[in-house]
């Protein structure tokens, strides 16, 4: 998977701007908010149809404009790929892959794999479970059309069953059977994305623990704990149990939309208990493994986009992320940092061709 060209039109801070792209390692470089981190961002538009840092489609657009535009030319299996994404004030956001409109976004998912590392990762330490919840759908749609239907259908669901618990307050009524249909539907959907996130953190962990290890030379024992409602049993069930609480808290109490992972360092919370240095390496490992995940279950090598990650590591684990990446499984990467001389210092490192361009 290589990304050829890229054109930004009224793109965040970019009014019109192109590049061609080397088919290994691409690097920006430049001041704080000359638009490096847009760039990338730009290219995660590209693979998602979404920012990866402010998902409200407004605010991408260049200041005093009212509409932005990206386009991509990628290279997969052979064949030119033509990505379009754009958006106006006051219509849809608009994808099409050669020319081709898509009816919906989540058909688009999967087919461009890509990894970001970025400092705005440290919110799957810090933020809640919604933020770690959404690293693993996110990993697992990649290379699961059926995972992201499930999901996609699990939380229409939800959503309507939370609506029909308000009606219930706001009516001073309820109706067990109605409720029940949405119960079973829950079940179906939600025990079997329950199985696959399992089934995920069993293959996932190992390539997590290796990847730990290379990154902070193997000095402690790291681990990833799912928590879900599920283990405590059938999910029918213990809608039926929470009912009243349900009525009461009007939403849905229950249910793999509670899931969360456990970042654990020697059997203790990274978030309490991980020094700065020890959370930076769980998060580039985790990124890493993600990588490895992908290309597992895909056969494509993701796109790998570094952003500031120089600026928030010390040069031990920098050198340690070159050597890993310094490899033919890696494909094509993007970096963004701010000085030049230790960005080229850096890719020299990695015996691969390079671009740099300098905003």
């Amino acid at each position: 998977m290589i990304l050829n060209s890229l054109s930004l039109v009224n793109y965040k801070n970019f009014e019109s701007q192109s590049f061609s792209f080397d088919g290994k390692i691409n690097c920006f470089v430049g001041s704080n908010g000359v638009g490096k981190t847009n760039v990338l961002d730009a290219i995660h538009h590209l693979s998602f149809g979404r920012s990866y840092f402010n998902p409200i489609a407004t605010q991408n657009i260049r200041h005093g404009e009212d509409f932005f535009v990206i386009d991509g030319v990628f290279q997969k299996s052979g064949r030119a790929e033509k990505i379009v994404v754009s958006f106006k004030k006051g219509q849809k956001k608009v994808m099409k892959r050669n020319g081709k409109l898509y009816e919906k976004f989540s058909d688009h998912i999967g087919f461009i794999p890509l990894v970001i590392i970025s400092p705005a990762d440290r919110d799957l330490i810090v933020e809640g479970s919604e933020a770690r919840r959404k690293f693993v759908d996110s990993v697992i749609s990649q290379s699961n059309r059926r995972y992201l239907d499930n999901l996609i259908n699990y939380n229409k669901i939800l959503s309507q069953r939370n609506a029909l618990l308000k009606y219930f307050v706001l009516n001073n009524t309820f109706n067990m059977q109605t409720l029940q249909v949405y119960n079973e539907q829950l079940t179906i959907y939600g025990t079997e994305i329950f199985e696959v996130r399992k089934a995920f953190l069993d293959t996932f962990l190992p390539i997590f623990r290796a990847y730990y290890n290379a990154v902070s030379n193997g000095k402690e024992n790291v681990d990833i704990v799912y928590k879900s409602d599920l283990y405590e049993g059938n999910l029918s069930e213990l809608l039926n149990e929470n009912i009243n609480r349900d009525k009461s808290l009007q939403y849905t109490s229950v249910g793999i939309h509670k899931d969360d992972l456990n970042f654990e360092i020697e059997n203790y919370p990274v978030k309490k208990f991980g020094s700065q240095g020890q959370q930076k390496s769980f998060l580039v490992s985790l990124k890493l493994a993600e990588f490895d995940f992908i290309k597992q279950q895909s056969g494509v090598a993701p796109i790998l986009l570094l952003d500031d990650i120089f600026d928030k590591l010390d040069e031990n684990r920098v050198s340690q992320i070159i050597k890993l990446v310094d490899d033919e499984a890696f494909g094509q990467i993007f970096i963004s940092d701010t000085h030049a001389d230790r960005t080229e210092h850096v890719v020299k490192q990695i015996h691969q061709s390079y671009k740099i361009f300098k905003l």
